[in-house]
């Protein structure tokens, strides 16, 4: 282990490249950045590693800051540090290098690809070729550090040849600016996707040569598609700014994030975030890939919903469904649609679909679905009794529980599929909809009890 690193302060660092909008992998990289951090009173640092001019967009820049900021992601430098602001740091360094021999100008004939710099080295933007580039001396050693989750990991560099760290003086790559700025953000801790291990052995040569410390690395596990291939684009991966379109509530994706490739050892399964803070330990972080399950996500939203009442879904309830309803209606709706979705976005989802058909227009059924399948009794003297009680109720009471109390006696004596079946297609016209005490509460007293009727002069 390194012991002056280990003595330091620890601080992490999540530096995104802003060339897409933000996915799952690299939010929950960020959160078991943040929550080491906290878990251990140190310091969570953000910055965007943008030297890709013509990838990097502002719109992707706004993007990944905003679902961040969404998820509760605090960094705590005050400013967010930008690669593209850089550049004469890292032409300070570079030419350090090149005075002493480390690193050369090497001219270029031929086209080559350099492994994992995402750069390749001759060939201009134009088309042309690039003429020269910066190359980095490889000592040609055998390079050792310990992951702190996949324990001792040894690379011979000799494979790696002279790399390319920079395109020109001006315009270095990612391995030579990434070294530059963990330095100067004395980050301890390297936290990143195992994707990123082939990266480690380049950047500690260069580490060396500059004389910089060697922060302490852990690598996790990818997160995976069903089909046990990383996540992607082709396998349904949308952006976290998707999840929040959706009605996810940003503590539930947390809390889904942090159990995907970590398991605190309790059968708990709900988390805040300050208890995550506490719970956290990397040595707890399996080393294979972690499956992505959105249903499992949803149900584990859904569990935030309920824990968040009926009161939350009311922001969320489409204008057509409100328009015209009293308060008690309103808040009548909103509890029987917390029971439904596990999103916010299924709301609007559902209408779409015309799963609420009968809220907003009268049901239209045949006589024969009134009679349930194993009644034992007429339904046409159920209704007009059923109708009778709900017309005692004061319009002012006419809530879920006062429906109940005037008519589940009634359900109980006649029998309770006898009577609640017809009264629920006559106010809904569906096989399957919300119990018939709170369709009624929905509709308000006038709407029942027009439908009731409509469903007895059917069976007439």
């Amino acid at each position: 282990m390194n012991q002056e690193i280990e003595s330091k302060k620890i601080i992490t660092r999540f530096p995104p490249s802003p060339t897409g909008k933000l996915q799952l992998g690299n939010a929950r990289t960020a959160l078991f950045n943040y929550l080491f951090a906290k878990k251990n009173g140190g310091s969570f640092l953000f910055r965007l590693e943008d030297t890709d001019k013509e990838r990097s967009k502002k719109e992707y820049e706004t993007d990944v800051i905003e679902s961040l900021a969404w998820l509760g992601l605090r960094h705590d430098n005050r400013e967010i540090q930008k690669q593209s602001e850089r550049v004469e740091i890292y032409k300070a360094q570079l030419k350090r290098l090149v005075d002493q021999g480390l690193a050369y100008i090497s001219k270029e004939t031929e086209l080559s690809q350099e492994p994992a710099s995402g750069f390749q080295s001759p060939k201009k933007k134009d088309g042309e070729r690039r003429e020269e580039v910066i190359r980095f001396k490889n000592p040609n050693k055998v390079i050792t550090f310990t992951d702190l989750i996949r324990g001792e990991i040894t690379f011979d560099t000799t494979e790696l040849g002279d790399f390319v760290i920079a395109k020109s003086m001006d315009e270095p790559i990612y391995h030579l600016a990434v070294v530059i700025d963990d330095a100067e953000m004395d980050i301890t801790h390297v936290i990143r996707g195992e994707d990123g291990i082939s990266n480690t052995p380049r950047q500690i040569l260069i580490q060396e040569a500059l004389g910089f410390p060697r922060p302490l690395y852990a690598h996790l596990p990818l997160i995976l598609a069903p089909d046990r291939t990383k996540l992607s684009k082709r396998h349904g991966a949308i952006p976290v700014s998707e999840y929040r379109a959706q009605g996810y509530i940003p503590e539930a994706v947390l809390n889904y994030l942090a159990l995907l490739g970590w398991n605190p050892g309790t059968e708990q399964e709900l988390f805040s975030l300050e208890e995550l803070s506490r719970l956290f330990d990397l040595g707890k972080v399996q080393k294979g890939g972690a499956v992505f399950d959105e249903e499992k996500m949803r149900s584990v939203n859904k569990e935030y919903l309920k824990k968040a009442g009926a009161a939350s879904v009311i922001p969320h309830i489409p204008s057509e469904l409100t328009a015209g309803r009293s308060v008690s209606q309103v808040q009548a709706l909103a509890g029987m649609l917390l029971e439904r979705i596990s999103v916010y976005g299924d709301i609007k989802t559902e209408l779409t679909a015309g799963e609420y058909e009968y809220l907003l227009n009268d049901p239209i059924y045949a006589k024969e679905m009134l009679k349930w399948k194993k009644a034992k009794s007429e339904p046409k003297e159920h209704l007009e009794n059923v109708c009778s009680l709900v017309e005692k109720i004061s319009p002012d009471t006419f809530t879920v529980s006062d429906i109940k109390e005037a008519v589940f006696p009634y359900a109980e004596a006649k029998g309770k599929g006898d009577v609640l079946w017809p009264t629920r297609v006559a106010l809904s016209g569906k096989e399957q909809s919300p119990d018939p005490f709170t369709l009624s509460a929905l509709l308000g007293k006038e709407a029942t009890v027009k439908r009731l009727r409509t469903a007895i002069n059917m069976l007439e």
